[in-house]
């Protein structure tokens, strides 16, 4: 179909000379000299690029760009400006224009730079119509997923939106903790009031006491003015506590009490502050095992584990891969205004294949760096990262009478721990107990083998 312009310009010749240029170019033209007639004239008729003079008695070209971005956001819209008035083009691309041109202009580039805008245009409208799917049928909130092991998810979610009981989610680095505790403050009661959003593990021991529990003036150094902590300023909203198995012992007893009592006591003071602030805690640890090493307060662990929530690993959530990564595309196609639009079959048969230790986080990475990379409308296989295109997949042959295909002991070894740690949702201790053996031994047998034996690894 050929692309429909409209030109806007006071001066008839003009627009009649732009016409002839445009229709040269293969374009279908139209025009007014009425500049306040733009909306009026779109609302009746659909056009794939708008051209605008800059400098109009009526209406300036500036304003233009501003009122046809906020009634076609989507709807480019291209500056003609004399050679000496480029400061102004530039104020008209600030207001929403997506390219201009300098007169006299050459109507090859004339017809390039429009081209590029109706590209741009119809790009704009497939991801927002594929954004429109995703958002109806696919999504709940802003979390996506429908694999069985989210579903689960989501009717927790749903159960305790309601209630105002501690919860506390679990799962590896990069699954979307934050994204749930978000999820459950704006369909809870909370959703009025405020998210907060403190990690226990990037502050020191006094720091974080400040922030969380406030501190009266002259408390130390530098405390020149009383402060509220974060419970107080929560009041009525959420606050969310990551990476809770961080926490210093030394202030988890302040923190129970302050859960028990619904009330603060700052840095320095002698008198509690009540708070009314729903509290969420998030861990990729494995608590019960810091419990028994005394990294962790018992009391604590059951005070913050009212209402557990478990976030699948990426690798169990089969074909949500997949359905991420076309949402990610969407998204940086729309930030980046490159042409892309999916993924080849090969590409997505690596990206289900690959067992994404870094989740959701390291998906969304993965896609940015080939939306850089590809020169086509499908990222390609050869635009993933080099680890994902060479991933192998970690099945054992163990039936096998060829002995090239069979692998050593120490490799079924490894990969057989892993696979209980990974159905176990990374709880080394119930790994352990799984695989016979005591859990100082699995911590053992996992630093022999090449892992760090610290709780995070779950």
């Amino acid at each position: 179909m050929t692309a429909r312009a409209l030109i806007i310009d006071d001066e008839r010749a003009e627009c009649e000379m732009f016409a002839d240029a445009l229709r040269y170019a293969g374009f279908e033209p139209h025009w007014i000299q009425d500049p306040t007639r733009v909306l009026d004239v779109l609302s009746k008729s659909p056009f794939d690029v708008v051209v605008t003079d800059l400098n109009m008695p009526t209406m300036t070209g500036t304003e233009v760009c501003r009122r046809v971005r906020e009634s076609a956001p989507n709807l480019p819209v291209v500056v003609v400006t004399a050679f000496g008035s480029i400061d102004a083009a530039v104020d008209a691309m600030k207001a929403g224009a997506y390219d201009f041109v300098t007169k006299p202009f050459d109507v090859d580039t004339v017809g390039l730079v429009l081209r590029r805008a109706v590209e741009h245009h119809a790009l704009r409208w497939e991801v927002d119509a594929l954004r429109r799917v995703v958002d109806t049928s696919q999504r709940f909130g802003k979390l996506l997923g429908t694999s069985r092991a989210m579903r689960a998810v989501y009717d927790l979610v749903e159960c305790v939106k309601e209630s105002d009981c501690a919860v506390l989610l679990t799962g590896e680095s990069g699954t979307g903790k934050e994204l749930v505790a978000r999820e459950l403050h704006e369909r809870g009661r909370t959703r009025e009031g405020p998210f907060i959003a403190v990690n226990c593990a990037a502050m020191p021991e006094g720091l974080l006491e400040s922030e969380l529990f406030g501190h009266v003036k002259g408390a130390f150094t530098d405390a020149r003015a009383a402060r509220d902590g974060l419970f107080v300023s929560a009041s009525r909203g959420t606050l969310f506590l990551d990476e809770i198995g961080d926490m210093p012992v030394g202030l988890q007893a302040k923190l129970l009490r302050a859960l028990q009592e619904r009330a603060v006591r700052p840095v320095g003071g002698s008198v509690e502050v009540p708070f009314n602030a729903r509290v969420i805690t998030a861990t990729n640890r494995d608590l019960e095992a810091a419990v028994e090493a005394g990294r962790m307060r018992e009391d604590l662990y059951y005070r913050i584990n009212v209402l557990h929530i478990d976030l699948p690993p990426l690798r169990a959530r089969g074909g949500d891969v997949l359905l991420l990564a076309q949402s990610f595309l969407s998204e940086i196609a729309v930030r980046t205004g490159k042409s892309i639009s999916g993924l080849t079959a090969r590409a997505a048969e690596q990206l289900l294949a690959y067992d994404w230790p870094g989740n959701v986080r390291e998906l969304h990475n993965c896609i940015e760096r080939a939306c850089a990379l590809t020169r086509t409308k499908d990222v390609d296989l050869d635009d993933l990262p080099k680890k994902i295109r060479d991933y192998s997949s970690g099945h054992v042959l163990i039936a096998g009478d060829d002995p090239s295909e069979l692998v050593s002991l120490e490799v079924v070894e490894r990969k057989y721990i892993l696979r209980v740690i990974d159905a176990c949702k990374g709880n080394k201790s119930r790994a352990a107990r799984v695989l016979g053996i005591g859990r100082k031994t699995l911590y053992r047998r996992l630093e022999s083998l090449g892992f760090p034996a610290t709780d995070n690894d779950s």
